[in-house]
């Protein structure tokens, strides 16, 4: 099951209180205060891991508390720090405060991570506050309480390459035949219910990331359809495909299509009206007269965009569309 949204609440742990005691021994004639001082409350954290890729297990498990510091003690001996509880997300997680919405934390990179919750700190013990005019000092501190906090964590994928399209627009078969992805495939609109990342092979030792985002319609931005739960996942793409039917019998026309999708797109976030992108054609081997995949060939080319017709199903044209690929990508990451 894809999760990608979960609200948790956290308490990081209270300082230790700090000791008051005095060392009074047969032989000692100059004992005097030895209280230690409290032990620091344990941090929250939350850490981005490979090793999960959605936020299931924190639908079902929403507290999170860490351990609190231990009294000081006798003899000077400082209490023990509370342990850390650490919290694994997948990479591409941000961190938001639930009542205040700051951004807290965006962990992008592997092992990254976070303190989301400080632990308090312990309190002074009684021989921190002996004087030359107080040698007896019964004062202390109590330990300062830990934060407690709502958060809100939020999975955006990381992907090199998005397909966007309408419906049936062919991303599903397109991702299963370019890797090893198998999301389900069938004729009836929206098929794909959740997001699928494939690898794309590049020959032996290269490769790049995919990203099947499930079908948008016009006013997903505004919240209609299935596509507006998925449109933030297009953000950390780096590169767009915008996939359009060109097969006969499709009432909608082509070129309206690619002006719907990018006006979506551009709704939902201006910086995704200026990503890199080409346009693909897809079912060009149910064309029929061809004259929807003329019409988006010549539209693409007076407005000087990259355009692929592609058939996942006879597999044409797809090994120039991932040859493209490569070239822009390794031009992406040279810039």
């Amino acid at each position: 099951m894809f999760i990608d949204h979960a609200k948790i609440f956290v308490r990081s742990g209270n300082g230790g209180t700090g000791g008051c005691s005095f060392r009074r021994e047969k032989f000692v004639p100059h004992g005097g205060p030895d209280g230690g001082d409290g032990g620091t409350g344990g941090n929250v954290v939350v850490t981005a891991s490979t090793r999960v890729t959605t936020l299931l297990d924190l639908k079902y498990r929403r507290h999170y508390e860490a351990k609190a510091g231990a009294p000081g003690q006798r003899a000077n001996r400082h209490g023990r720090s509370g342990s850390d509880v650490t919290i694994t997300v997948p990479v591409g997680t941000t961190i938001k405060h639930a009542e205040t919405h700051d951004l807290l934390a965006d962990l992008v990179t592997p092992e990254q991570s976070a303190i989301v919750a400080v632990g308090g700190k312990g309190g002074k013990g009684n021989a921190r506050f002996a004087t030359s005019t107080n040698r007896a000092p019964r004062t202390f501190e109590e330990g300062v309480s830990g934060e407690e906090l709502q958060l809100d964590l939020e999975l955006k994928l990381l992907a090199d390459v998005g397909l966007v399209g309408f419906p049936n627009a062919g991303k599903s078969t397109l991702i299963s035949t370019l890797s090893a992805a198998r999301p389900e495939i069938a004729d009836y609109p929206f098929t794909t219910l959740q997001p699928h990342l494939g690898v794309v092979p590049l020959g032996e030792y290269d490769s790049f990331v995919m990203a099947d985002i499930p079908g948008l319609i016009q006013g997903a931005h505004r919240g209609k359809g299935l596509g507006h739960q998925f449109l933030k996942h297009i953000q950390r793409t780096r590169f767009l495909l915008y996939l359009i039917d060109i097969s006969e019998g499709t009432p909608d026309d082509p070129v309206n299509t690619l002006h719907v999708l990018q006006e979506e797109l551009s709704a939902f976030d201006q910086t995704l009206g200026q990503r890199a992108f080409a346009v693909v054609g897809t079912k060009v081997d149910s064309q029929g007269n061809g004259q929807r995949h003329r019409d988006l060939r010549r539209y693409c080319r007076e407005g000087q965009m990259a355009f692929f017709p592609i058939s996942s199903a006879t597999r044409e044209g797809l090994e120039a569309l991932r040859a493209f690929l490569a070239q822009h990508l390794h031009e992406i990451e040279a810039a």
